[in-house]
């Protein structure tokens, strides 16, 4: 009866590695940098990802932009 619960909780460790695996690839959360101007009004949050570069202004405008070409890449 052990030995099947271990193939279970393998079963499940490697479900959730995959679910983890394709989160961490479709996210543009790779590299984050902020900028934050003279005031707090022109705060800017700048996401780079693999597929896409997103830019989160502090008024709660978010704009992204995927990219042309994965040979593009900057």
């Amino acid at each position: 009866m052990a030995h099947g619960g271990l193939q279970v909780l393998g079963l499940a460790l490697a479900l959730a590695g995959w679910a983890a695996l394709l989160a961490a690839t479709a996210l543009p959360q790779w590299e984050i940098s902020t900028h934050a101007g003279d005031n707090i009004i022109t705060a800017m949050s700048t996401w780079r990802g693999l597929w896409m570069t997103c830019v989160s202004q502090s008024t709660g405008q978010l704009s992204c932009k995927s990219y042309d070409s994965i040979l593009a890449l900057p």
